[in-house]
């Protein structure tokens, strides 16, 4: 089968920063999906692996978090899916990614897929959807059924992929006030359609230009990049008895600051329930199904910003660059083989 993927961990300007390969079909495990993969999108993770995983020798790292694609065989313990199913995932980061035509995924971290959307407009959504649906309702405690009315969620670094979902769900299925930070004239205009009340420039003063807003106080916020360059800021606007939640890599974490307010720290990393095999790992297969029938309702829109083509090494050499720079809003994808 065709895939992409690398021998070697270099940077994306390298030759064989990515390859493309043919490797043997996968033979699906008992709880296993083999999925015929048409459509991937691109994350950070892809590219933080890159870099810092050096594949066995003779071995071949094939990246991919977020696939659409149609069930080609089923493993025997699998309940709820059948071959010619539409699903959608985001997969497990210790095994062998989406970017090939085939792949294999535990069933119980996938789901049917939206109806409504295209392969590519799917695929932008798993890995993103799953952790911004788990910062808001696993990890920093909101409730659809409560009233949080009086609290503010600042959203940090909210034009990205994450932030992009993040704000809607947030939006959608919460009455809380959201106040969404991005830079650019466009990311600006883009957190703003997506459903933030207000939105504030992370390069500039943070706490000047939030205590400035005539909303309730910042009770909730989501870090989602450069947490160690915002942490003063962050630990100055949060309420007391607040709670922050990071999915980002900070180079240092200084946790005193927050001690006065007895502010709870919160971490998000999607993978967690697939690498430990938690007894609550089909949450996520309830969470993205939860997430489809948003989407087919037209509560919740793709967050596709860019469509860079054919899933081969030079497309995604592309992406992997764009995510680098740090210019990028939404999501990047990338179609058929």
């Amino acid at each position: 089968m065709k895939a992409v993927g690398y021998h070697h961990s270099l940077t994306i300007d390298a030759d064989d920063a990515l390859l493309d390969v043919t490797l043997p079909i996968p033979e699906p495990g008992p709880n296993d999906l083999r999925v015929r993969v048409e459509a991937v999108s691109v994350n950070p993770v892809d590219t933080k692996i890159r870099v810092r995983v050096q594949p066995a020798e003779g071995q071949t790292q094939v990246l991919g978090w977020d696939a659409a694609g149609v069930v080609d065989a089923v493993g025997s313990a699998v309940e709820g899916f059948a071959v010619g199913d539409r699903v959608w995932y985001a997969g497990d980061v210790s095994r062998p990614g989406s970017n090939s035509e085939l792949q294999l995924v535990d069933a119980r971290i996938a789901a049917h897929r939206p109806s409504s959307l295209t392969p590519s407009a799917a695929a932008a959504l798993p890995l993103t959807g799953l952790t911004a649906y788990e910062m808001l309702f696993d990890r920093l405690g909101l409730c659809t059924d409560t009233d949080h009315s009086g609290d503010s969620l600042l959203v940090i670094g909210a034009a990205g992929g994450v932030g992009s979902i993040l704000v809607q769900l947030a939006r959608q299925l919460t009455n809380i006030r959201i106040i969404a930070t991005a830079s650019r004239p466009d990311s600006q205009k883009w957190v703003s359609e997506l459903g933030a009340h207000h939105v504030v420039d992370h390069r500039g003063d943070l706490v000047q230009q939030i205590n400035e807003l005539d909303c309730p106080p910042v009770k909730y916020v989501a870090s989602l990049n450069q947490t160690d360059s915002h942490l003063a800021a962050i630990a100055e606007v949060i309420a007391p008895q607040g709670k922050l939640c990071l999915i980002d890599d900070p180079a240092s974490f200084d946790i005193m600051p927050f001690k006065r307010k007895s502010v709870s720290i919160h971490w998000e990393f999607m993978f967690t329930r697939a690498l430990f095999q938690t007894k609550d790992i089909q949450r996520q297969q309830t969470i993205l199904t939860h997430i489809a029938a948003l989407v087919d309702k037209g509560r919740i829109s793709t967050t596709v910003a860019e469509h860079f083509g054919t899933i081969n090494a030079a497309n995604l050499k592309r992406a992997h660059a764009l995510l680098e720079s740090q210019q990028s809003r939404g999501k990047i994808v990338l179609e058929g083989f």
